[in-house]
């Protein structure tokens, strides 16, 4: 018998060592700690804690993108524009490598196509030209130029990384983490200088920089990290006002100094997380899909009251307004 309690309890072991890893945050552990220090200055057992909410689902694909109509030209007709160097990568495209290219691919590839057309067209190759393809250059030229921002949209919004970045089996992010997201940042930035130039004919993008930025992206589900983290903040702030605000009226209640610098730092770094992933959104020259807006305004928002950030804030304001009300502990 001894030897069967033995081994049902070694069989247990990994089950809690598991479940102990799941809760193994850093951030929840900071919560931890000032919770309990509220609870003794309080002199109360402890503070009732509820399991944070889960981020919303990122929208399908389905309903994230914009539809980009195929333009289809006969070879003939693409030899005829051949002036305007875009034979050899039209091909390139069509082949079996090109049409599995990635989003990103095909967006550097969309975005060299409308500058050889748009040089081409303002150059002195039209007046050379049939009127027949003259016109055809001048369509797919105002097709071409029409079409990408939808192309960029789609480049962005159908990339495994950007979608990573959204992931629900994520973990808040914890205080040790904070100054790691310089990285992601910049790989950011690069996406949304990549919009804001694509018109842009003196801008070059490469293969290299734009692929290693979105790995960089794709290291850590940041943007889901930080609304995880923001979401338990507000929890547990929620949660220690809720027990001051039970003893606002008691004389004989003080409380410690609350260390609270790794939460600005937080603070200040979701907010320019948020602003631009927000920026970069905002900046493609379309309207985007609803259930993106949807997403965007009950997620992402600064504004919306009841997105991540604005609770956040609301939560804090008060935490800061319920602790005025106690004296500060006298130094032993």
């Amino acid at each position: 018998m001894p030897c069967l309690r033995q081994r049902r309890l070694l069989l247990a072991l990994p089950i809690v060592f598991i479940l102990m890893g799941c809760g193994d945050n850093t951030a929840e552990q900071r919560w931890l700690d000032y919770h309990q220090q509220l609870a003794n200055d309080l002199d109360i057992s402890a503070i009732e804690r509820a399991r944070p909410r889960n981020i919303g689902a990122f929208p399908e694909r389905q309903s994230r993108l914009v539809d980009v109509p195929e333009i289809r030209e006969s070879i003939l007709n693409v030899y005829a524009l051949r002036e305007c160097q875009i034979t050899s990568l039209i091909a390139a495209r069509n082949n079996q490598l090109g049409r599995v290219a990635p989003p990103s691919q095909q967006w550097l590839y969309e975005r060299t196509l409308w500058q050889r057309l748009s040089s081409c067209w303002n150059s002195e190759v039209p007046d050379a030209l049939s009127l027949e393809n003259r016109a055809r250059l001048e369509q797919l030229t105002l097709q071409k130029t029409a079409q990408l921002p939808a192309v960029g949209w789609n480049a962005i919004f159908d990339s495994e990384e950007w979608v990573k970045s959204f992931s629900r089996a994520s973990q808040p992010l914890g205080p040790g983490e904070i100054e790691t997201i310089s990285p992601q940042l910049v790989a950011l930035d690069y996406l949304y200088q990549m919009v804001i130039h694509q018109f842009d004919l003196k801008w070059q993008a490469t293969s290299a920089t734009l692929e290693s930025h979105l790995k960089t992206l794709q290291e850590r589900p940041l943007t889901a990290e930080i609304l995880r983290a923001l979401i338990l903040a507000t929890q547990r702030l929620d949660e220690a006002n809720q027990a001051l605000s039970t003893f606002t009226s008691s004389p004989d209640r003080c409380l410690h100094p609350w260390e609270a610098s790794w939460l600005s730092a937080f603070e200040q770094h979701a907010h320019q997380w948020l602003m631009a992933v927000n920026q970069l959104i905002d900046a493609h020259l379309l309207t985007p899909p609803e259930a993106v807006l949807d997403y965007q305004e009950n997620w992402l928002s600064m504004r919306t009251p009841t997105a991540p950030w604005q609770q956040f804030q609301i939560a804090k304001k008060s935490h800061e307004q319920l602790r005025s009300h106690f004296p500060a502990c006298p130094i032993s």
